[in-house]
């Protein structure tokens, strides 16, 4: 696998391979533009900008070897002071590209967090190009809030969620203030987001 800190160099050096650092600056792009961009998450900005948010693409070809991964990169952030890494983002662009497989596999995911004994410690966040929330249309805006440019699973730490939703008063209004934000964007915004010479 390859990692890039959040602010990290593209251009290919021997240490990461071209297409995955093309990966990692499409992912990363995601994070700016989208993620802080419309402030979809407003605790991102301070850890991005510090350069303590984790970018690993993996090479898997096949579930077991994901949750291998994703084992080894559960570990490696539990391990590592905070400070220095707040969050991981774990691409895997090889396996799981059908959301429905992919929503299925997070059971199994989840299921690695209990057997390295971190719950309430760890869990596990979705993004995926397809991502569609139950019951809602396969176009629907909201959706898009989770669709990222790969597959991949955001390893977070629960002390961080709890700190940040104490300091909101009504948690939920995130996820009310964002389907709101997407839908004045409306789907040209979205497209627009992607444009080159486009920054968040």
């Amino acid at each position: 696998m390859s990692d890039k800190s959040a602010k990290s160099d593209h251009s290919g050096s021997d240490e990461t391979p071209i297409e995955d650092a093309a990966i990692i600056a499409a992912t990363q792009r995601w994070v700016e533009r989208a993620v802080i961009g419309l402030n979809l998450c407003p605790f991102a900005r301070i850890p991005f900008a510090e350069q303590r948010v984790r970018f690993r693409v993996s090479p898997a070809r096949n579930e077991d070897a994901l949750l291998a991964d994703l084992y080894e990169e559960l570990k490696v952030l539990h391990a590592t002071d905070p400070l220095i890494c707040e969050t991981t983002l774990l691409v895997h662009p090889g396996v799981l590209t059908d959301f429905l497989d992919y929503n299925d596999f997070l059971d199994a995911a989840d299921a690695v967090v209990l057997a390295l004994g971190l719950e309430g410690e760890l869990q596990i966040a979705s993004f995926h190009p397809d991502y569609r929330f139950a019951d809602s249309a396969e176009d629907a805006l909201e959706n898009y809030t989770n669709r990222s440019p790969y597959p991949m699973l955001h390893l977070l730490r629960e002390a961080s969620i709890e700190r940040a939703v104490a300091s909101i008063a009504d948690s939920d209004d995130i996820y009310r203030r964002n389907i709101e934000t997407l839908r004045r964007l409306g789907m040209d915004g979205w497209r627009a987001l992607w444009r080159d010479g486009n920054a968040a």
